[in-house]
């Protein structure tokens, strides 16, 4: 037997550091080449990470709620001299030039996976070391105060989060699958009682810290980079979506309708599509010296989602070739990644405008913040009832706020509103174009 020291890789987009979740093996473990060994979090999305080789795991470097370097080491395995892998390398090469994108950087793909234990520890040291683990199923994990029975909380972050809430997570309803206690459940379950002291000043005291998630930190980034950066404006109207609305409830009303019904996101995501196609500076960007506007090889729409990790924005790559129904399908499995955890850092790139429906937050209206490198976002408010002057008489119509933040360096209001009246005139007469689109 040999000892192989496999260091936290390179999980792309040039990120240099990783949470890590939670352990899916135990020292002791027999683990397999390619057999997921830990859930860690990046600035971009949760992944599993596998293992390159196969063997005997003999030390497991950080524990779950530690920031680890990529190059750092991150896990031991005694293996058999002729277990590396070479040729496993080898077939995830071929995989990524097909384009599968089913792996992380340099390693293989497993036929299937398989469980994440294949033994149970034994021994004093064994045994603590597998505190810092868990199974690939679920965790159950001792609640930060005593009490008793398991609880169902798989991430340590939502763990330590409670911790720092002072939240008694046997009073938390869990609404994740299998019962588990997602981070949302945290933040809306009311924290114990607890006095703030106040300094010697009078000033308010700091009654608990809680540390940004790599996510944030990120998000924080890119958004003041965003706002020092570039000079917006933003140019937004009230438009009566009245008419998609009843196309909409028609459509899920007509039992003869084959496949499922488009969302609303998905057929206003489709008419900003075809708005871009008219007025492609909105889906271009600047060159990195801002003296030069480069138009790229397609629509790469970015589509915000509200997650239990924050607001993330997964891209449906090459939207100006699809359908509504197309569209429909590309923006439900991106989100749904998003929301899962399981979207790969790629996903969660490479956009060239980006839509953001708050509106589905039941917000009516947003001074939205330009994804950077993106030259302009726009917004969608709630579609609710108002009163509305139609032909001279007040009625009830269906209005929502369009909202267009753009880079005033790369075009003026003239082409923007250019652009906004595209899109509402679409919004307010959904059938004009409904069978091109």
């Amino acid at each position: 037997m040999s000892a192989q020291v496999f260091r936290l890789p390179d999980l792309g987009e040039g990120l240099t550091e990783a949470a890590l979740i939670k352990w899916l093996v135990a020292v002791g473990d027999t683990v397999v080449t390619d057999q997921p060994i830990a859930e860690v979090e990046t600035a971009k999305s949760v992944v599993e990470v596998p293992s390159p080789f196969a063997g005997t795991v003999t030390e497991l470097h950080g524990a779950e709620g530690d920031v680890l370097m990529v190059g750092a080491p991150f896990v031991e395995v005694d293996a058999a001299a002729d277990t590396v892998v070479d040729a496993a390398k080898d077939a995830y090469r071929a995989e990524e030039r097909a384009g599968s994108g089913n792996v992380l950087i340099g390693y293989g793909t497993a036929e299937a996976k398989t469980s994440g234990r294949t033994r149970r520890p034994r021994g004093a040291a064994a045994g603590a070391t597998a505190t810092k683990t868990a199974t690939k199923a679920r965790a159950v994990v001792p609640p930060p105060a005593p009490s008793t029975g398991p609880l169902a909380v798989r991430s340590p972050i939502v763990r330590r989060l409670a911790q720092e809430r002072g939240v008694d997570l046997h009073a938390v309803t869990p609404t994740g699958p299998e019962g588990i206690i997602t981070r949302a459940d945290v933040l809306k379950a009311k924290p114990a009682a607890s006095t703030p002291r106040t300094s010697a000043s009078g000033a308010p005291g700091i009654l608990r810290t809680e540390p940004l998630s790599m996510l944030r930190k990120a998000v924080g980034a890119k958004m003041s980079r965003s706002r020092s950066e570039i000079p917006e404006a933003t140019v937004w109207v009230d438009v009566d979506a009245t008419d998609l609305w009843n196309v909409r409830r028609s459509m899920a009303a007509d039992d003869a309708l084959q496949g499922p019904v488009p969302s609303l996101t998905s057929m206003l995501a489709r008419y900003v599509v075809a708005a871009l196609e008219q007025f492609p500076v909105l889906a271009a960007r600047l060159s990195p010296d801002g003296t030069a506007l480069e138009y790229l090889d397609g629509i790469h729409l970015g589509v915000a989602a509200d997650t239990e990790r924050g607001l993330l924005v997964p891209v449906v790559r090459h939207a100006e070739g699809m359908s509504i129904g197309e569209l429909d399908e590309a923006i439900r499995g991106v989100t749904e990644a998003a929301r899962a955890g399981t979207a790969k850092p790629e996903d969660l790139t490479g956009s060239t405008f980006t839509l953001n429906n708050y509106g589905s937050l039941g917000v009516d209206g947003s001074a939205a913040i330009i994804n950077h490198p993106e030259v302009a976002i726009l917004g969608l408010g709630r579609m609710i009832e108002r009163p509305w002057v139609v032909d001279g008489a007040i009625v009830p119509r269906r209005i929502m706020q369009v909202s267009l933040v753009f880079d005033h360096r790369v075009c003026d209001g003239g082409y923007a509103a250019g652009f906004l009246r595209a899109v509402v005139d679409a919004i307010e007469h959904p059938m004009r174009r409904y069978s091109e689109l």
